[in-house]
């Protein structure tokens, strides 16, 4: 239940319940997170809309956000009555909502305040609280500010953090904020060693499964991001290769699967794109993966999605009967997923 070792980051308008449902049909075991969350939606009585989600989505963790300790606390507690199995502070949000608000990235200006907020999450669940944050602020950070922030806020309760490996430019926009900041993975291998009752796990810049075990090797856990939006596939031998379970789902697998979830979720009156849309990239890097994010994107349909079925069924399935397998014994690209650069 409290294994971190890889995870899918929190994505704002990505990781709502349908991608999280899609990924957890390619890997039981990694650990999911919801969208960043502010904790005063959560408190006006939009919970049931925020906070449902799928059991095989378990283990999942809430991510929220805000800069009140009690309205905080009592959003954790919400999170911990609707079944989460983690709630994490979000402290590295740059955006200029997230400062205007006063949570994110710039809670870090006010170290005591995150404690104080973090010692009130504590305190109101049960549930692990883990916290998500950067290196510091402004590019002007240091690893000694950064070891006594981890210090004080595991005074206040936590055992986890996710720490992105890039400071918080609170005057650049989002995007620049994941390219711009250089990585230092270093410094999160550091906090490791230099905390090793901590769970410590590093998020920013990985992209293959190969580059999270490499990292696994110094910390006890490896957060990835955008690498697995744009290619879900690149978690398809996490089972196997993180958590020891020989399972490797087939594309066409999981896109059936796919197919009866949006069934139902039509029935409970959830438009078909809002399902649709996260399944573009599915086969990314495949022959006809072009074709496949055409017919969807174009007819946003379950008939759409039937025709896709059908012209990757033809693709795939020799005249036996039986599936190709993408990635036969011995190529090296089984470990890696879908070769780069290719759509």
């Amino acid at each position: 239940m409290f294994d971190h070792r890889l995870s899918v980051a929190p994505m704002v308008d990505r990781t709502d319940r349908h991608f999280r449902f899609l990924v957890r049909q390619i890997s039981r075991k990694v650990r999911l997170y919801t969208e960043m969350t502010v904790d005063q939606a959560v408190l006006r009585g939009k919970a049931e809309r925020l906070l449902a989600f799928h059991p095989e989505e378990h283990p999942i963790a809430l991510q929220l956000a805000g800069s009140d300790p009690k309205d905080l606390a009592e959003a954790a507690r919400i999170g911990e009555a609707f079944g989460y199995d983690e709630v994490n502070l979000n402290l590295g949000c740059p955006s200029a909502k997230a400062q205007r608000e006063g949570y994110g990235a710039c809670l870090l200006q006010d170290p005591q305040r995150v404690a104080e907020i973090l010692r009130a999450m504590v305190g109101a669940v049960r549930v692990p609280v883990s916290a998500k944050m950067r290196l510091g602020l402004e590019g002007q950070e240091t690893y000694p500010q950064l070891a006594r922030m981890v210090e004080r806020f595991a005074e206040a309760g936590v055992r986890v953090f996710i720490v992105h490996a890039r400071s918080a430019l609170l005057a650049f926009s989002t995007k620049a904020n994941r390219e711009v900041p250089p990585l230092r993975h270093s410094w999160v291998h550091q906090l490791k060693r230099d905390f090793p009752h901590l769970t410590l796990v590093l998020n920013g810049g990985v992209r293959t499964l190969e580059e999270a075990l490499a990292h696994l090797v110094r910390v006890d856990g490896v957060m990835m991001g955008r690498a697995v939006y744009e290619d879900p596939f690149v978690l398809a031998e996490a089972d196997r290769r993180v958590f020891g379970l020989e399972r490797r789902p087939s594309r066409l697998e999981v896109a059936r699967r796919m197919r009866a979830y949006l069934e139902e979720e039509m029935g409970k009156g959830t438009p078909p794109w809002a399902v649709l849309r996260h399944m573009l990239n599915l086969f990314r890097g495949q022959r006809r993966g072009r074709l496949w994010r055409r017919l969807l994107s174009e007819g946003r349909s379950p008939a759409a999605l039937d025709q896709a079925l059908r012209a990757l069924e033809d693709e795939e399935v020799e005249e036996g009967g039986q599936e190709k397998d993408p990635y036969p014994k011995g190529d090296p690209q089984a470990a890696l997923g879908p070769a780069r650069g290719r759509v």
